[in-house]
């Protein structure tokens, strides 16, 4: 195989186009036009490219309709036909149809032609009529049985523009996490092996849970959180790791979070449970068997990366320890942005000065109480109102004549009564970790 397959990226348009544009007349025609791919691949429907040496030789694209996925368009260079592109190229964008629950894939060509025997081969049946070929998946099969066991899921496609502030860590966790493992040809050729397995570290609350998600949706790999209580709940935890992990090795591309590590990889020999040695030398041993695969990135996160087993972090096993604070004062100003939107009279500088040690969820938490504050104190005028005979209805003004929604006051009286979740001897003992233990 001299190809690698990977997920349609934006900045692969200009390409994809061009090789649909280009072989249209080469036998590879479809009934959708090339404005209703570009729709669909704008739109971050189910695509994927080939690349050879980094340039695009091929690609796939569909639309999903419910648990319906019509394939759009297979396009190869005129180099790589007759040379199993197509079939690849169809079996990886069947196995992320498969991964977003769709049943019933289908191909209509606009009249017979070789592209036909091919489908026949791959198990699509031919409709009277027209050139209509379909494929009915079983209700569960092996590409989706171990995901749905174990709880997984595809994450939107938005989470990871979504994470507001953070910058620093963010721009981190993309060039030495996300990157690598998008473009493991262009870092092959650079001699950078994609990490395998990170740990998130930090006080609780800072967002390590949501930047394992976004890492999910930016990859557009299928998330399975692993809960310690969940899996403490069958009886023998060390038997329940080993049996998820088992059915984890049966996906092909997965990312696997393990939130509050420490409950199941505790320091040996310290004030760990009883029967918590042979869980932590366990999952010590899953480890090296997870990081075999190509596509897989194991997460953990924790809140007290000290209170971790030594062997557990070293590099061999985790390739990243990567520190998750408080966001910082500009951290914190992209934050409360997006909560004020629309009130450009809201003084952001008063707020970040004001919400000095709160996390994301603290701010968030924050954000709501206000806004709570400034929907009750509308929905009082508007009972007024109606009350004093001027009528209830749409349109009822504040009788501070203000724009509906929370002020700068509505958000510094909900942070005076907020406590934030990390403290200063947090910060401190944050600190001190970051300087024993992070590994970027």
């Amino acid at each position: 195989m001299n190809w690698l397959i990977h997920d349609y990226r934006e900045d692969d348009l200009a390409d994809v186009v061009h090789l649909i544009d280009t072989t249209a007349e080469l036998g590879q025609e479809s009934v959708f036009s090339l404005a209703e791919c570009i729709g669909a691949l704008t739109s971050r429907q189910p695509a994927v490219v080939a690349v050879n040496g980094g340039v695009p030789v091929g690609a796939a694209l569909a639309c999903v309709a419910g648990d319906r996925a019509w394939v759009m368009r297979i396009a190869i260079a005129p180099a790589w036909r007759g040379r199993g592109l197509a079939s690849a190229l169809l079996k990886e964008l069947e196995r992320r149809l498969l991964a977003a629950r769709v049943r019933r894939i289908a191909y209509v060509l606009p009249e017979e032609e070789l592209l036909g025997e091919g489908l026949r081969n791959a198990g699509y049946t031919r409709r009277p009529a027209v050139a209509y070929f379909e494929k009915a998946e079983p209700p569960s099969g092996p590409a989706t049985g171990p995901l749905e066991e174990l709880g997984g899921r595809l994450m939107p496609g938005d989470l990871w523009a979504k994470v507001s502030g953070m910058e620093t860590e963010k721009n981190l966790i993309e060039r030495r996490i996300v990157l690598p493992l998008a473009e493991p040809e262009r870092a092959a050729r650079h001699g950078v092996r994609p990490p395998r397995a990170i740990t998130l570290f930090g006080p609780p609350g800072t967002g390590k849970t949501t930047f394992a998600r976004a890492i999910a949706s930016r990859l557009g790999w299928p998330f399975v959180e692993l809960l310690p209580s969940r899996l403490a709940d069958e009886g023998n935890l060390a038997a329940a790791l080993r049996t998820a992990f088992a059915r984890v090795a049966e996906l092909e591309r997965v990312l696997v979070f393990i939130d509050e590590v420490e409950e199941i990889a505790p320091v040996r020999g310290g004030q760990a449970q009883p029967g918590m040695h042979g869980v932590t030398n366990e999952l010590l041993k899953l480890i090296p068997g997870f990081r075999e695969g190509e596509e897989r990135l194991l997460v953990c996160a924790t809140n007290s990366v000290r209170s971790l087993d030594p062997a557990f972090l070293r590099p061999g096993r985790f390739d990243y320890l990567v520190p998750i604070g408080t966001p910082d004062a500009a951290a914190r100003s992209a934050i409360w942005s997006r909560y004020a939107t629309g009130r450009p009279d809201v003084d952001l500088d008063a707020l970040v000065a004001a919400s000095e040690l709160f996390t994301p969820a603290d701010i968030e938490h924050a954000a709501r109480t206000a806004a709570q504050a400034a929907f009750e104190r509308d929905l009082a005028g508007v009972v007024g109102a109606a009350m004093g005979g001027a009528g209830a209805g749409a349109g009822v003004v504040r009788a501070d004549g203000d724009p509906d929604g929370a002020s700068t006051h509505d958000y510094l009286t909900a942070l005076s009564h907020c406590r934030p979740t990390v403290t200063p001897e947090m910060i401190e003992e944050f600190t001190a970790d970051i300087a024993s233990h992070a590994r970027l």
